[in-house]
């Protein structure tokens, strides 16, 4: 029975792929998981599994530097959210990559890949897919990239919401909300995080606990206390702005 690890800092991602992976391929024994880029190295030491997925960006050492220790003691699937451009480097060299989220489809490529390479030795990534790993470092750092999904929880269910669907999100003390225009999700990363993983283009900040969506603004109006609030559209909701951030409706 063929083995394989999962390497990913968000455990909803983790389970996300676990689920998709039994789908797409029962067989495959997922024997461990990892939070970072060191925990996986252990790990592959530890279990000797045959794949191993990697995400991207992980704290500590990343997925990239990971695989580079790793190297042929394990065949390196990477984890991606980067946009086609970014995937082409990868298809430039022998390791597979999946795209967040997991799709039923893309994976079903990805098993059939994965089968055929059980009777290869596995890539050394020390050698071979170094200067693959460079080209993709440089188009990193050279284009930010930002969340292109949120995944949140619905009851025990786990969704993942396209970010351009979110209406605007905003904080209490213990979770944060995602409404979107048919639903509302909750997920524990604050403001504050988002707003450095969001498009700040796409997405303001008009108070300490609250993001909102550009496109899903209708108007601002005051309340009788002077206070300028955000109508968002098809909703009741009146997203309060703080003074700090009045700023960003001078031109409206």
């Amino acid at each position: 029975m063929p083995t394989a690890i999962i390497a990913d800092d968000e455990r909803l991602m983790r389970d996300q792929l676990r689920l998709r992976l039994g789908q797409a391929w029962p067989e495959l024994d997922i024997i461990g998981e990892a939070k970072n880029g060191d925990e996986a190295i252990e790990l592959v030491d530890q279990l000797k599994p045959d794949f191993t997925f990697l995400d991207i960006r992980m704290p500590g050492k990343t997925g990239m530097e990971a695989a580079q220790v790793i190297g042929n003691k394990s065949r390196i699937v990477f984890v991606t959210a980067y946009d086609s451009h970014a995937v082409e480097a990868f298809e430039r060299g022998a390791v597979d990559y999946v795209l967040k989220p997991p799709e039923h489809e893309r994976l079903l490529i990805t098993v059939d890949r994965l089968k055929t390479h059980l009777s290869k030795p596995a890539l050394d990534v020390n050698s071979s897919v170094t200067a693959m790993l460079s080209q993709l470092a440089e188009k990193i750092t050279a284009k930010p990239t930002y969340l292109q999904w949120i995944q949140a929880s619905i009851g025990q269910d786990l969704r993942m919401i396209p970010v351009e669907e979110i209406l605007f999100f905003r904080s209490d003390e213990k979770y944060t909300c995602v409404q979107t225009a048919k639903y509302e999700a909750l997920i524990r990363k604050p403001v504050r995080d988002l707003a450095e993983e969001l498009d700040p283009s796409l997405f303001w900040q008009i108070h300490r606990a609250t993001l909102v969506n550009v496109n899903a603004i209708e108007g601002v109006t005051r309340d009788i206390r002077g206070r300028h609030l955000v109508l968002i559209k098809g909703k009741t909701d009146k997203l309060e702005v703080s003074r700090s951030f009045l700023h960003l409706f001078k031109q409206m």
